[in-house]
């Protein structure tokens, strides 16, 4: 395989990943393989996102304004990276919105990077799932440009916005995007939301798919088991809110328009 065939099969690719090509081309010197990179850099065929992270310039675009996969760049941030929360959303086309922040999760220490408009965010993997042995937990590969791309299910998905509503754009924007999906495995979302041994998580999952009974085709051997999980006393749907009317099925205070669905009456 020559170079572009390389630049071809890896439009976002790693410094790790272009050794592992030179290898195979028995090009074994640093100083070669360093002055690839920086030569191709300058003749405007890669851009460098960061340390170690390149993409890939289609050809015959301005390197300053050419379009980059936002989505790609977070699966190769970490070895480990799993697009997750409101990116998976997004990826999967059920985002109400589209964000410039793009969330993936990671069992490593990372920081956030910031390339054009976009801010990759790292989010550490949930203790209990990484406890239990099972951090990838409900998570899939999906094709994209031809790279392999990890991201939560949407049955994950559903349970990890809840937990997390800061990371899934707030309430309309989780509830407009979760109302998009027509099906979802309820037996995972049951199985992952108690996986991850939080009361509040658990009555979150059970109030939502209650709410949605209907249209998610619900059934009592759902709910009982996030039932049986719920806080003893009330918690509140979002932490640090104060505000709002008790649901006691589920022992959670919830604020009025997320149980009136307000925005649905805004056109």
């Amino acid at each position: 395989m020559g170079f572009q065939e390389f630049l071809s099969a890896h439009p976002v690719f790693t410094h790790e990943e272009f050794v592992e090509f030179l290898d195979k081309e028995k090009t074994r010197s640093v100083k070669t393989r360093e002055s690839l990179l920086a030569y191709h850099q300058k003749q405007g065929r890669i851009l460098r996102v960061r340390r170690g992270l390149y993409c890939v310039v289609p050809r015959g675009a301005d390197p300053a304004t050419c379009p980059v996969d936002a989505y790609l760049l977070a699966a190769k941030m970490t070895d480990d990276a799993v697009l997750a929360y409101h990116t998976a959303l997004e990826l999967h086309g059920k985002a109400y919105s589209v964000f410039e922040e793009i969330q993936y999760l990671t069992g490593r220490a990372a920081r956030p990077v910031t390339f054009r408009s976009y801010r990759f965010r790292p989010v550490q993997l949930p203790k209990k799932l990484v406890a239990s042995g099972k951090p990838r937990f409900a998570v899939k590969e999906v094709d994209r440009a031809g790279m392999t791309v990890a991201v939560t299910s949407l049955e994950r998905t559903l349970v990890d916005v809840l937990d997390r509503p800061d990371l899934g754009g707030g309430w309309e924007e989780i509830w407009r995007s979760l109302e998009m999906v027509e099906f979802f495995d309820l037996d995972v979302v049951v199985e992952y939301a108690l996986l991850l041994e939080n009361a509040t998580t658990a009555a979150k999952a059970g109030f939502f798919l209650e709410q949605h009974k209907e249209a998610l085709m619900v059934e009592t051997s759902h709910l009982e088991p996030l039932r049986a999980r719920r806080p003893r006393k009330p918690h509140y749907l979002e932490r640090g809110r104060r505000r709002g009317r008790l649901v006691s099925d589920w022992n959670l205070v919830v604020p009025e328009e997320v149980l009136e669905r307000a925005w649905q009456e805004v056109t």
